[in-house]
């Protein structure tokens, strides 16, 4: 009986600690070490010791999940470990307007070290500099694109 109740608290166990470990691997060792336990009782104690040791292990699953996911948010601790924000921002390739960009001037905005930002046409893009780093407000050419940034280079400064 004991072994069935230290299965059954460790599974328990790793099942809460599945929120703070995400992956799914503490949550399907938690699973089987309840179905050990259930096994182990349907061996020693027969039908109505397994299926009394099955509910049981079904209703202490469903109260931790309760716990976890009604509970544990609404605590202090819960409201620091999980995020209620959402990043509704989209990221997405150049596209065509690249190729008509290539031979514009440009002007880093960032240090280039080597990809920062730079602004073409009024127009903020990701810049990529072949030469190294670039100064913030250096004068530079565009002289391709990739799928999300521009390749640029700079101009010399006529002395």
């Amino acid at each position: 009986m004991s072994l069935i109740i230290l299965l059954f608290a460790v599974g328990l166990i790793l099942l809460a600690a599945e929120v703070v470990v995400p992956g799914g691997i503490l949550g399907g060792i938690a699973a089987l070490m309840m179905l050990g336990g259930c096994a182990i009782a349907y061996s020693r104690f027969g039908s109505s010791g397994g299926a009394l040791a099955l509910v049981t292990a079904l209703v202490l699953i469903g109260i931790t999940l309760f716990l976890e996911f009604y509970v544990l948010p609404k605590t202090r601790i819960g409201r620091r470990a999980f995020l209620d924000s959402e990043i509704s921002a989209t990221s997405a390739a150049l596209g065509p307007e690249a190729q008509q960009l290539i031979g514009a001037q440009a002007e880093a905005i960032t240090l280039l070290s080597p990809s920062g930002y730079i602004r073409v046409n009024g127009k903020r893009y990701e810049g990529f500099s072949q030469s190294g780093q670039i100064s913030p407000g250096a004068t530079l050419q565009v002289v391709g694109a990739d799928n999300f940034r521009l390749i640029v280079t700079p101009i010399p400064t006529p002395e």
